[in-house]
Parts: structure tokens; sequence; C-alpha cells
């Protein structure tokens, strides 16, 4: 929220907003000689509706450009920074993608939340050649660098996930009964294909498969069917909300399966507080972050410096907001992504380089999970780990698994 004006630079912070949602955040100079004294970058993400618990990925990375800023910029150019609300609306995704593009005229659209929210503007971003890049979803479809060259996904796909679950599930249960809540749009469809393929001929395991709508007010009925089909597994493909109700409605039906919930609704410091960490004892998801919920993490040299980031550039943050951890890394790979451009920061040129990233590390990730792109593998994060929650925080289960869905 910062506007910078030479020939003395000044700050102010400036939010600008339509009606309830919309919300902007300015950064670096004004408009002079556009691509070459600033670079402009905009952001789509959920700041209401029911997926705003993920908000700070979109708020986050105003303060970390902003201090990027202050440091003199990427190859002597600021940072313009501009993030808007959709609500998770896809039909207000279009709306606000189309404002981006033809009235901000962004340089790049950066880690827009969502995969129903992306798929609607995906097609128009690569009509207009505008980096669509490190979309806040594991969705596959956002590695579909033959069709949509200027889209790129970012956090692990959500089909390694699903085949993980299964491996896991076939190792230590092979008699499970399993039953699965998704939601209904490219995400739940797309671990739930993911967690089919990792079961093969044991599909037949599977004795509910329910999905649900982000407008539904629970998802309390799909977990009493699942119970009643005699689940002795249970699969919530959902976001955090539900993953909460879900976790909930278990408790108080007094029911005990092997619960597994994904990556993107598993934060400790959101979810299972919110559902209660007594109650949430037992559950398996997966992981790529130091995860800032974990005490075994407070004196981790990069969770204090991230914490102390938090203090300075986004104090509306909580300190342990795994979210907004995400935002700080993939603000990292962003700014990488940028130097490498050098002097050449038009379209082709940051598409280039995102897809020419090779063992780009953050302190952020687990150890061993790096960071990695070609022009024919537009999924920079395929490894994670499997991880249990004892009641205070996740304990890692296994090794770090390269799941390479881009060779699969």
């Amino acid at each position: 929220m910062t506007s910078n004006r030479s020939p003395r630079p000044t700050r102010r912070d400036l939010i600008k907003g339509t009606a309830a949602t919309s919300a902007t955040l300015l950064l670096g100079r004004p408009a002079i000689a556009k691509g070459k004294t600033e670079i402009v970058i905009g952001n789509i993400d959920a700041y209401s509706g029911p997926a705003a618990v993920y908000s700070s990925i979109g708020r986050t990375p105003g303060g970390y450009f902003k201090m990027i800023n202050e440091q003199g910029g990427i190859n002597g150019r600021m940072i313009k920074y501009i993030t808007y609300d959709d609500a998770y609306s896809p039909a207000k995704t279009v709306e606000q993608a189309r404002k981006l593009v033809e009235g901000d005229e962004i340089d790049v659209l950066f880690s827009p939340l969502g995969a129903p929210t992306n798929a609607a503007i995906m097609k128009y971003m690569n009509q207009k050649k505008v980096p669509h890049l490190f979309i806040a979803s594991g969705a596959t479809k956002f590695g579909d660098y033959k069709n949509f060259p200027y889209t790129m996904g970012f956090m692990p796909c959500y089909q390694i996930e699903g085949r993980t679950f299964a491996q896991h599930v076939l190792a230590t249960q092979p008699d499970a009964k399993i039953g699965i809540i998704y939601q209904n749009d490219d995400f739940g469809r797309d671990v739930l294909k993911g967690f089919k393929d990792g079961l093969g001929a044991k599909t037949s395991s599977i004795v509910a498969e329910l999905s649900y709508e982000t407008s539904d007010p629970t998802i309390d009925s799909q977990v009493v069917r699942c119970k009643s089909a005699g689940a002795t597994v249970f699969m919530s493909m959902t976001t955090p909300k539900f993953a909460a109700q879900g976790i909930k409605k278990i408790a108080e039906l007094n029911w005990q399966p092997t619960h597994y919930i994904g990556n993107n609704a598993s934060s400790a410091g959101s979810t299972l507080k919110a559902a209660g960490f007594d109650i949430s004892k037992g559950i398996i998801s997966s992981a790529y972050m130091k995860d800032p919920v974990d005490a075994t993490w407070d004196g981790d040299p990069a969770v204090v410096k991230w914490r102390a980031f938090l203090d300075k550039y986004d104090p509306a943050a909580a300190k342990n907001d795994i979210y907004a951890a995400t935002a700080y890394v993939v603000s990292q790979v962003m700014v990488q992504v940028l130097k490498q451009c050098g002097d050449d920061v038009s379209s082709e040129s940051i598409i280039k380089q995102a897809a020419n990233l090779k063992d780009f590390e953050s302190d952020l990730l687990l150890s061993g999970i790096k960071v990695n792109t070609s022009p024919t593998d537009y999924y920079p994060l395929e490894q994670l780990q499997l991880v249990r929650f004892n009641g205070e925080r996740y304990e890692i289960l296994g090794p770090v698994i390269d799941g390479g869905i881009s060779k699969a």
C-alpha cells in the first residue's frame, strides 16, 4: 500500500475498493514509461465469501513487494501491486480479471486463488497473452503448457496428493471401506481422480462418494451418510470451512475413521483450531512447508525471519497463518522470475523465465523440496510429505515424495 514518487521517494497507504467486494493495494511508482520503470502485478483473492480464510494469499504479497521496493525494486524497477476481491465466485473472477488486464494494464496476474475461479479466466488470460502465474491451486489443468502456455499453477498437484493418500490407505488398511466428500468443482474432482487412480483395482472399496457445493451451509448430512455406509476411512476433499465442519460432525457422531484432509485445508492454525485440536488428533494430511503453528519451528531462523517480516509489512496476519507463509514463498518465487528477466519484462520474457526455474529453494519449504519448472513442466512443486496431527502439531510420516505429475 505504498506509492513512491521520484525524484524524492515518499510513501503513503492507499486502499481502494468497489463496494465491499474489492480491495486494492498499490505499490510502486506512478506509471512513467510503463514496462520500464515499474512492473504491474495483479491478483484476485477471496476477501469475502466461503473461501475468505485464504485472504492472506492475496494480502501478504502487498507487504512483500513493498519490502522489495524499499530495497530498490527489481533490476531498478518498482513493483505496483493491485489485488481485488472475487468472493470465490467465478463470475466475479471474470469481471475482476478484465478490470486488471484492460483497465489496470497489468504485466502479470500473480497467485490468484482457486481452481473454479481460475478455470473461468484461463482462456481469456491466454488470449490476452498476459502471464497467469503461480495460481493458488493444485488443479492439474493449470499445468497444460500446450493449450494454455501463459497459465501456470504453483501448489503440489491435487492428483499427486490424491494418489499419495490412496497409496497410504492401501499400505496401511488394505481392507478399508472408504467414504469421500468432495467439493463439486475442478478442485474436488481433481483430488478424487488422483485418489481413484491411486486405488486402481481397489476403487470398489469406496462405499460413499458424495459431493457438496460451496454455497451449501454444511456437509453434516454427507458425513452422516459416510458413517452409515460403514466407512472406516474418511476422505475430506474440501475447503477449510467444510473440513472443520467434518471434524466436528465426526466427533459428534462418536465415529472414529482414519481421517484424511487435503493440504489446502489442513492448517492447524485455522482449520484444526476452529474445529478443536482435541478432536483433530490423528488427522492425516500432506505438507511441503514449515507449519508456523508447530512449536517445533518456533526457533527456526526462517520462521523467525518470516514473523519479523509480518510484524513490519503485514501486521494484520496471524503469526501462525500458513497461508501468509505460502504467500511469502510464492512472492519469493515471483521475484526470482522477475530477476531472471533482466531488462526484458515483456509478457514473453516473464512466462519464459517462469518456465525456467532450477532448484529454487525457499527457507520456508521443508528440507529437500525445491521449485523446478521447464517449458514442458508447468508444475513448480511436485514434492510433498505425509503428516499426522498428534493433537498439538503435525508429525512427518515419511520421506519426501516426488509425485512428478508432469512426467506421469
